[in-house]
């Protein structure tokens, strides 16, 4: 159903990896802040902002732009590090992440980063903006409005019970233009989402609040481009993309592991590495892998 070219694919492929390097980067400067989810969702954010969204990075406010709410906002690394690449700011400023004073918070701050939609922190909370938002465009400018409203979640946050309200909401009034993202990473902070508080089978619970489900492999460009494109055509409820992804994707000894959740390089398990060697063996990784990156040079 999409149309996106294997020229994209490679482009984006590389853009993410690039994305990946700067996560780790600002990741190490800071000595905290989460590495698991902003690594698992870089292919998300990078076709989003790179393909998706209509947005103007010269032009934050532009009365015509998508909106892109981060509710899960502690991953707020990968939303920093692809605005930077696409120009919101410099990249060099990634390195302030965390600092005192700095516009990039440890949690996403309106108030600090005027470019971002919302603030977010407290889980739960950033699918009920989501559907004001698409509520509101919808109210103003009608059904036929071509903005769209794309609210970025994680798994484990579903556990808070005003998600829920939100979603019975969206599908009372047929929110079309609301697609939601769910990372299902199966990773919280305290370790597995089926051991914590189980979600299985989270396509058959949406579908019963009636919502468009599609679930994709997070990682996979094409089946990335295929599900945005099919939820822009769906017109009677919203959407939901489940994207199943790998948290600490691109570094082998951080991914699939909750460990590194909440953790930077340099303060994470040393059952393969030694704290100090942590960093320096992740970025090793994420380069090796920039240089794998086979398809046909269309720079």
């Amino acid at each position: 159903m999409g149309n996106i070219t294997d020229e994209q694919v490679c482009d984006l492929q590389k853009k993410a990896n690039d994305i990946r390097q700067s996560i780790l980067e600002m990741l190490i400067e800071a000595g905290s802040g989460h590495t698991a989810g902003p690594l698992g969702m870089a292919d998300i954010f990078t076709y989003l902002y790179f393909h998706a969204l209509k947005h103007d990075p010269k032009n934050p406010s532009w009365e015509q732009r998508d909106r892109l709410v981060l509710s899960n906002g502690h991953i707020c690394p990968v939303l920093y590090a692809t605005m930077a690449h696409s120009g919101y700011f410099p990249i060099e400023d990634l390195k302030t992440l965390r600092k005192f004073g700095s516009k990039l918070q440890g949690h996403p701050h309106r108030e600090f980063l005027p470019a971002l939609e919302t603030s977010s922190g407290p889980l739960g909370s950033g699918l009920s903006q989501s559907v004001g938002m698409a509520l509101a465009i919808r109210i103003d400018e009608g059904k036929t409005s071509n903005k769209f409203v794309y609210c970025l979640t994680g798994d484990g946050e579903l556990d808070e019970g005003q998600n829920w309200e939100a979603v019975m909401l969206a599908a009372k009034e047929k929110l079309h233009n609301l697609i939601m993202i769910i990372d299902r990473n199966n990773i919280q902070i305290d370790g597995f989402t089926e051991d914590i508080m189980p979600l299985k089978k989270l396509s058959e619970k949406f579908e019963s609040f009636n919502w468009h489900v599609i679930e994709i492999d997070g990682h996979n460009f094409e089946a990335i481009d295929d599900a945005i494109s099919q939820a822009k055509t769906v017109f009677d409820m919203p959407s939901v993309i489940i994207a199943h992804t790998i948290p600490g994707k691109g570094v082998d000894f951080m991914e699939r592991r909750f460990e590194w959740h909440g953790n930077p390089p340099g303060k994470g398990p040393e059952d393969v590495y030694k704290k100090d060697e942590q960093a320096t063996e992740a970025l090793k990784r994420l380069r090796t892998l920039g240089g794998k990156i086979t398809c046909n040079d269309h720079e």
